[in-house]
């Protein structure tokens, strides 16, 4: 994945509150993760909330809990370009797929909301709850934010299995700013089964898969405010990555990982299958009208 270093970075819409012990309370929202214990509950913890967009379920007063941010060297806030540090990259992919997402809605007839992507160590304050780091990336409805904790991609290799790299991190931000379109459109009310191979929930997951894939297409194409595209290439190398990444929180290997067993009736995200398939869906065709998850006979 190579980004452009002459792209201007816009951390307007970067919460970066790493050290600034804003983080709130303890714990995780209220009635969200059902988890029983074992060796592979850390990881239950992730994948219960890992990609799942906050979706209505989940606890808290809708109202966006007030933090405090890190501006000093070395937060996302200083970034202004991409080789400003290592870390700026999330800031150029938080860029890239907004700035695909504000053309791509208003081309459609559909006002597009920005979503701020908070950055977090250890505990947070949301509109849906607080959240520990255990939570892995999310996305909140009421506060229409993006939640991540860095040291997830480290789990996402360690814990998960997958081969990682920066488009496979790109994948789980695109993945959770997918979960914002759908909000904006009002899909997530749609949610009503929670669990099961064809249970809304997957159908939302794997929509906003195919949400990620879409903008992956256009990835190379979108420019910062001074003209410059973010990102200049994308290999098949990147491509595979992301493939991997999406196979690997795919319900069925989370499943057989952590409980040596497989159950469709308590899937809640997609197969390993599924996940790589609705991703590749939108890769392919670049078009929202590809993704329609909701009426898909077979998933």
């Amino acid at each position: 994945m190579k980004f452009n270093p002459d792209a201007d970075l816009d951390t307007s819409g970067i919460e970066d509150t790493r050290g600034s012990g804003g983080g709130g309370r303890s714990g995780l929202p209220g009635g969200m993760i059902p988890v029983g214990g074992g060796i592979g509950g850390i990881i239950l913890l992730v994948i219960i909330v890992l990609l799942n967009g906050g979706i209505p379920g989940l606890s808290g007063d809708g109202t966006e809990q007030p933090t405090s941010q890190n501006t000093g060297p070395g937060s996302l806030n200083s970034c202004l370009k991409v080789t400003t540090s290592a870390e700026c990259r999330f800031v150029a992919d938080q860029n890239s797929i907004e700035g695909f997402w504000s053309a791509e809605l208003p081309r459609r007839g559909k006002k597009y909301v920005k979503a701020p992507m908070r950055v977090f160590e250890g505990q947070v304050s949301t509109g849906c709850g607080p959240a520990t780091a255990a939570v892995g990336p999310f996305y909140c409805p009421p506060d229409k934010r993006v939640y991540l904790e860095l040291g997830f991609f480290k789990t996402l290799q360690t814990e998960l299995g997958a081969e990682g790299g920066d488009f496979a991190e790109a994948y789980v931000i695109a993945h959770e700013y997918g979960h914002h379109i759908q909000n904006l459109y009002g899909i997530l009310g749609r949610i009503k089964t929670r669990s099961g191979p064809t249970s809304d929930s997957v159908r939302s997951e794997l929509q906003a898969d195919c949400f990620a894939g879409i903008w992956t297409n256009h990835a190379t194409t979108v420019p910062a405010k001074n003209g410059k595209p973010f990102i200049l290439d994308l290999t098949d190398d990147d491509i595979s990555r992301g493939l991997d990444a999406a196979a690997s929180v795919g319900d069925d290997r989370i499943q057989e990982k952590t409980q040596g067993q497989v159950n469709p009736e308590s899937f809640s995200h997609g197969t390993a299958e599924q996940r790589m398939r609705w991703f590749k869906t939108g890769l392919d065709s670049g078009d929202m009208n590809t993704c329609d998850t909701w009426s898909a006979s077979t998933l």
